[in-house]
Parts: structure tokens; sequence; C-alpha cells
């Protein structure tokens, strides 16, 4: 292991750590709409798949962001990204604050997103590059950041009380951004490793390659096409002209991504765009929803559950150093694969006291999800530069918005409606809403003004219905955990064929040629 790691200089330090406040400041707004989402659907008569799409654009636009800034970051200067998140955090603020129903909310949280992603561009090169021989390691301690403002921002907002208007709770997100603006501006930040090694930027994306380009892009525009008032892609109506023409735009671009780059992509790394829809539903998915999905068991003290699962997280990752040394990184995925799998499945039957034993197993279980697989991406494919290792977090985020966070409030909202028109007919008939639309299909919602007119006794019996809805939404998702632990053990099987994992260093050859392995981490697992 070199100096520089062993030892990192005092301006490393602090760039490293301007870094962590910076994604702490992006998890403070994550945690803030989780604590105020109950607040927005009584005060906006929001439906639940409504609050899930608004879990949803807080997290899909960060794509955007976080891609486009990855192709350009290298040019325009890590420390101009990010006074330029300190600006999209700020607006943010702003026009979340004035809000005056759904749109403005959808709005404001969706240039929240813009702001995360442009920071998650800078840093995780930057962070990479510094400890560019310890990865798995400083990436998991980077990460870190975001359970800490987890921690600090979910507490804050619960100190404040239900008595305190939202208005303020979502001011809190001003506090770390003050504090990375102020930690980083002006800062010397060190040139990406790609560029460093010579890698051209063709090479960059040919890492990449066409089909994740199209991966990416055809996930973007599910949300755009539903934002934009068309009907669902999932429907039968798919062939209308509309869902054609973006289409057959998107197999175009894509093309002329081929025809440049010469590349469809590093089928591990597609693979690995691939297992981020599940470990973001996963992980973001149900982080954005286990506030409310707990209230009918914790009440006025559901949001400690994320609080504390996201203080596991801060404490193990500060430890992901030496647990990667014993297990590898594909290991330690499969682990916490098998280990969420058993948390969520005990979270959707746990009452009492199992609540808090399930939602440890659970919180242990996610930890080392995402910045793992940004260490493997980091160590497997360093060529790709900032483009790879974002398109990771890109992905990851992507399919937390448009799918997870929409998909559990979607269950719920059809639950609902089957179990209530099922159970009491007459109480159906009185409640459901106007049919609406999102990128699972049309759904009926309940009508909340209405559910408020009935009786005490007809309203216990849609609670109960709702709380059974809530945690057939949790036993849904611990699909997801199951398929990626296949997808991890398969990995493991064919590095296994191969002599092992291997990271491979650009700094062994500069050239534009297919970089030699190094065994920096043997697959022990």
């Amino acid at each position: 292991m070199n100096t520089q790691e062993t030892n990192p200089s005092k301006k490393d330090i602090w760039l490293f750590w301007g870094c962590f406040a910076a994604l702490t400041a992006t998890s403070f707004g994550f945690i803030v709409r989780t604590q105020v989402i109950g607040d927005w659907g009584v005060e906006f008569a929001l439906s639940e798949t409504q609050k899930g799409e608004i879990f949803g654009v807080g997290l899909w636009p960060f794509c955007i962001s976080i891609i486009l800034f990855s192709l350009v970051v290298d040019k325009i200067g890590y420390g101009t990204s990010m006074m330029i998140a300190l600006f999209l955090h700020g607006l943010s603020a702003i026009i979340t604050i004035m809000a005056d129903g759904y749109w403005m909310l959808y709005w404001g949280t969706f240039i929240l997103a813009l702001g995360n992603g442009t920071v998650e561009a800078a840093i995780n090169p930057v962070v990479a590059t510094i400890f560019k021989k310890e990865k798995t390691k400083w990436l998991n301690i980077l990460h870190a950041g975001w359970p800490a403002g987890l921690v600090l921002g979910g507490i804050l907002a619960i100190l404040m009380g239900p008595e305190v208007s939202w208005k303020w709770k979502v001011a809190l997100v001003l506090i770390p951004v003050v504090v990375y603006g102020v930690m980083l501006y002006g800062r010397e930040f060190p040139i990406q490793e790609r560029v460093q090694a010579g890698v051209s930027f063709k090479d960059m994306l040919s890492e990449a390659g066409a089909v994740g380009f199209f991966l990416i892009f055809y996930t973007i525009l599910l949300e755009i096409n539903r934002v934009a008032g068309l009907t669902p892609l999932v429907e039968s109506n798919f062939l209308s002209l509309p869902h054609v023409s973006l289409t057959l735009l998107l197999i175009l671009v894509s093309a002329g991504y081929y025809i440049y780059t010469k590349s469809l992509g590093r089928p591990l790394f597609i693979l690995l765009l691939l297992i981020m829809i599940p470990l973001a539903t996963t992980e973001l998915g149900t982080d954005s929803w286990i506030t409310d999905l707990m209230v009918p068991f914790l009440g006025n003290n559901a949001g400690w559950v994320v609080v504390y699962t996201a203080m596991i997280m801060v404490i193990l990752r500060f430890y992901a150093g030496p647990i990667v040394h014993r297990t590898s990184p594909l290991g330690l995925l499969a682990i916490s694969s098998a280990i969420a799998l058993v948390g969520l499945i005990i979270l959707s039957t746990a009452t009492g006291f199992m609540i808090f034993i399930a939602a440890t197993i659970y919180g242990l279980g996610k930890t080392f999800f995402w910045p793992t697989m940004l260490g493997v991406a980091g160590e497997r494919f360093p060529r790709g530069g900032a483009l790879t290792l974002n398109a990771i977090t890109g992905v990851g985020m992507l399919a937390a918005g448009v799918f997870g966070t929409a998909f559990l409030g979607n269950i719920q909202d059809k639950q609902i409606d089957s179990q209530l028109q099922k159970q009491n007919p007459a109480i159906h008939a009185q409640v459901m809403g106007q049919q609406q639309t999102s990128v699972f299909g049309k759904y009926n919602p309940l009508d909340q003004e209405k559910v408020s007119d009935l009786s005490s006794s007809d309203q216990a019996i849609i609670a109960e219905v709702q709380t059974a809805s809530k945690k057939g939404a949790l036993s849904t998702v611990a699909v997801f955990p199951g398929i990626m632990l296949i997808c991890y053990l398969g990995m493991i099987g064919y590095f296994r064929s191969r002599g092992g994992y291997k990271a491979i260093d650009l700094s062994e050859d500069n050239s534009s040629t297919p970089q030699k392995d190094i065994s920096t981490e043997v697959d022990k697992t």
C-alpha cells in the first residue's frame, strides 16, 4: 500500500471530510421528507402513490445530474461542480417551503435530487482517486456520511415534534449545505485517476457502452412519460405514437453511441447496473417508506426506526476495511443480501419488540450494499473514470425513484382497493377516489377527504386494511435481496473459476489497451 494512503496529507483529509459533509447534506433532505410526508399527505390530500412519486422524484433526477456531470466534471472542475450543487440545494429548500400543492413539492424535490447527483458526481471519483489503493474501504467510510445525515437530520426533525410546521423541518437541510460550502470553497481537488493514466474520453465511454447508455436513459423516459401525462408504458397501448417515438429516438441515440465507441459495454458492468435496481429498491425504496409503514405499529415513534438502522450503518461502514479484507467485496455483498432478506421478512410480520430485532437485522443487511458496489465498479472498471463509478449510483437512484418508491406505494393502493372491496363493499364505494395513473398503470386511491367524513368505526376498518397493506409491501420487497444473493453468488463462482476476484490498477499500465489485473483483494468466500 502506498504512503499516500497510509498517511494521507492534511489537505486530502480536509477534502475527504468536506466530501463527507456534502454527502451528509444529501441525506438530510431524504430523511426530512420521510418525516413530513404524512403532513404533506394531509395538507395537500395526496394519495399513497403520489407520496411514493414525491419520494421517487427525490431519487431519479439524481441520475440525470450524476451522469451528465460525470461526462464533464473533469473539464469544468470538481470545485465548480460542488458550488453548483450548493446553489441547487438552496433553491430546492426555498421552493419546497413555499409549496402550495403536489407539483411544487414535486419540483422542489426534483431540484434537490439534481443537487444530490451533482454532489456525488464529484465526491465519488475524488475519494476513489485520493485512496486508489483502498477504494472499497474509503468509499464505505465516505458513504457513512449518508446514514450520518439520516441520523442527525432524523433526530432534529423528530425532536422538533409534530407541533412544529413541516416548513421548519425542510429548512434543516440548509445546515449541512452551509457546512460543506464553507469546507470546500476554494479547495484544490485532485486530477481523476483515469485522466492521470491518460485514458481517453472515448475509452471511458466504451466501458459503459451502448447497452449501459440505453438502460440508464430508457428508465428516465419512463418517468418523463408519466410527468408529461402520457399513458403508462407498461399498458397494452405501448405502441401508441409517443411511446414509439421516444423509444426509437433513444435507440437511434444508443446506436450512435455504439458507432462512436464500438462498444456495447462490459458484461460485468451491465450486470452491476441491473443489480442496482433490486439493491436500490431494497435500501432506498424501503427507507423512503419505512417511517410511514411503521406508523400503525409505533405511532409517533416510527421515525426512530430509520434513525436506528442508519446509526448501525454509520458505525459499521467505518469498519468496512477489515471486513472486506476477510470476505472480499462480492462475499460481503452476498452475506449482506442474505441478512437483508431475513430482516425484511421478519419486519413484515413483526409486532412489539420484534420490530426492533427485525430492524436491527435489516440495518445490518443494507449497510454495505451501496458503497461496496461502488468499490467493485471502481476496482474493476477504473478506465471508466467518473462515468462508470457514478453510473452505478445513478442507476440505483433512478431505479429507486422510478420503480422502488412508487412500487411500494402502488402495492399499498392496490391492496387497499382490493381488500376493502372484498371485506366491506359499502365503505369501498364511499371512499375510493378517481382513477389515477403511475408508471405501473392505473390504480384507484383512497379519497382522504371522504375517509375523514366517515364514522370512527368505519375509519378503524380502513386503518386495519391500510396496516395489512403496509405489511404486504414489506414482504413483497423482500424478493429483491433474494435476487441479489443469487447474482452475487454467481459472480463469486465466476471469479473463482478465473483465479479469484482481482482489482485493476491503471498505474500498472497507462496505455490505451485493457489493463492488467493485480491481486489486491482475492476472493476468499
